[in-house]
C-alpha cells in the first residue's frame, strides 16, 4: 500500500461518509456515484488534477466505497485516499478521448459486477463534471436499473465544517490576507495588471509559515473602471489608471480549502457617490454579520443587508452568497444554501460563507466581501483580517 497524504484523521472521513449514507436512506438510494471532485475529496481524500476526464466514487451502502477513474491516475488515488488498494478500480486508457467507446461503459460494468443493474443509482445531474453523454451511455448499459437525481446531496452534507475543516480554512484566510495586504501595497498607477497577478499568484503559493499555498478554484478577478460593471472579467495587459477603482477577489487556498475575499482599491480621489455607495455596503455588511447567528435564516442576512442599501438608494435582488470551504475549478462555492430573499436555511454553528454584496452598476463596481462563519452564539465571525475601507492612493 502506497504512502498516504490524507489532511484527515479516519474517523473524520468515517463522520462524512455516515452523513451521506444516511441521506441515500432518506432518498432510497441503493448505491450513490458521485463524479463531483470536491465531494470526492470529501468522503476519500482523492487529490488530483484529472476531473478532465470521467472519474468518481461508487459508494455503496454497506461496504467501503471504490475510487473509479482513468488507469493513469490509479496511483495517485493510491497516494491520496483512505481506501485499501482493493478499492481502486481504475478504466484502461483506450476509453479517454475517443467516440467510439465511453468510460461509462466501464462504469457500468463495474456496478452490473457489484449487484447494480437493477438497483436504485444515485447520480449527479446538475454538476459541472457528469456529462449527457455519460448520463446516456449508463441508461443504455443499465436499462434495468433506476437512475435517481442525487445533485447536492453529498454538497449539504459539507454545510456545517468540523473543526479539522475550520483550522484549514483558518490557515488559507491568512495566506489570502498576505495577499490582499500585497495588492495594496503594489496597486498604483502604470503598474500592468499581469504583473499584479504574478505577485498575486506568488504570494497565494508561497504561502505563511507551515500553510503552503495550494492553486485556488477560481482565478483572480480585477476589473477596473467600466469594467468592474462586470463582476466576473480577470485580468489583460493594460496598466491601472488613475481615477479609476479596481475590485479585487481573490483567496488563499489549503488543502483545497479556501477563505475568499474582496477589497477596491481607488487610484486618486473617488467621486462622491463612490464614497455614499461605500458608506451604506459598509453598513449593510455590520448589518449581515448581526443577522448571520445560529437560528436565524440565511435571508436573514440578505434583508439586513438590503435593508442598509435601499435607505441609500440602492437596490439589490442578487443573492449577497454563498457556501464556501472544499472546492476545485471552475468555482470555490458549494452550490447548496445562497444568502437571498427566499432562502429559508437555519443557519448552524459551524457554517461558512462567502459574504459577498457586490454592487455592479452602469458604468463602475464596487465589492467589499467577508468570508464568515456561523458561531454557536453571537453575530458571524470574519475569518480574514484585512481593513474593509476603500483604498485610496494618489
Amino acid at each position: 500500500m502506497a504512502a498516504k497524504r490524507q489532511p484527515f484523521s479516519a474517523d473524520e472521513f468515517q463522520r462524512r461518509l455516515k452523513l451521506v449514507r444516511r441521506q441515500m436512506d432518506v432518498k432510497g438510494i441503493d448505491v450513490l456515484f458521485v463524479e463531483d471532485p470536491s465531494n470526492m475529496a470529501w468522503i476519500s481524500g482523492y487529490d488530483g488534477w484529472s476531473f478532465y476526464v470521467h472519474q468518481g466514487l461508487v459508494i455503496p451502502a454497506d461496504a467501503d466505497p471504490i475510487w473509479w477513474g482513468r488507469q493513469q491516475d490509479a496511483a495517485g488515488a493510491r497516494r491520496t485516499v483512505w481506501l485499501p488498494d482493493d478499492r481502486i478500480r481504475p478504466y484502461g486508457e483506450h476509453y479517454i478521448q475517443t467516440v467510439e467507446r465511453h468510460p461509462m461503459q466501464d462504469l457500468a460494468h463495474l456496478l452490473e459486477d457489484m449487484g447494480y443493474a437493477g438497483k436504485r443509482i444515485g447520480v449527479e445531474l446538475e454538476n459541472y463534471y457528469f456529462t449527457a453523454k455519460a448520463y446516456l451511455t449508463l441508461q443504455e448499459e443499465l436499462p434495468n436499473a433506476t437512475f435517481e437525481d442525487a445533485t447536492g446531496l453529498v454538497n449539504w452534507q459539507r454545510a456545517v465544517k468540523s473543526d479539522a475543516e475550520l483550522s484549514l480554512m483558518r490557515k488559507a484566510a491568512r495566506i489570502t490576507d498576505k495577499v490582499m495586504r500585497g495588492v495594496f501595497e503594489r496597486a498604483v498607477p502604470g503598474l500592468r495588471k499581469t504583473d499584479l497577478v504574478a505577485e498575486i499568484y506568488a504570494d497565494a503559493i508561497r504561502g505563511v509559515g507551515d500553510a503552503w499555498g495550494d492553486y485556488p478554484a477560481i482565478v483572480p478577478l480585477l476589473p477596473s473602471g467600466g469594467d468592474a460593471s462586470a463582476p466576473h472579467l480577470t485580468w489583460d495587459g493594460r496598466c491601472l489608471e488613475k481615477g479609476e477603482a479596481t475590485f479585487f477577489e481573490v483567496s488563499g487556498c489549503v488543502r483545497r480549502y479556501h477563505a475568499p475575499l474582496c477589497r477596491t482599491v481607488f487610484l486618486g480621489a473617488p467621486p462622491k457617490h463612490f464614497l455614499e455607495a461605500e458608506k451604506a455596503l459598509l453598513e449593510g455588511l455590520e448589518a449581515g454579520l448581526d443577522a448571520g447567528r445560529a437560528g436565524n435564516t440565511a435571508s436573514d442576512i440578505f434583508r439586513a443587508l438590503v435593508k442598509s442599501l435601499n435607505k441609500a438608494g440602492i437596490g439589490r435582488t442578487a443573492r449577497c452568497g454563498y457556501p464556501v470551504g472544499l472546492s476545485y475549478p471552475p468555482d470555490w462555492g458549494e452550490r447548496t444554501i445562497s444568502l437571498r430573499a427566499d432562502d429559508t436555511t437555519v443557519l448552524k454553528p459551524g457554517m461558512t460563507f462567502h459574504f459577498m454584496p457586490g454592487l455592479w452598476m452602469d458604468d463602475w463596481g464596487l465589492e467589499i466581501t467577508e468570508t464568515i462563519l456561523i458561531k454557536d452564539a453571537g453575530p458571524a465571525e470574519c475569518l480574514c483580517d484585512v481593513p474593509r475601507d476603500i483604498l485610496i492612493k494618489p
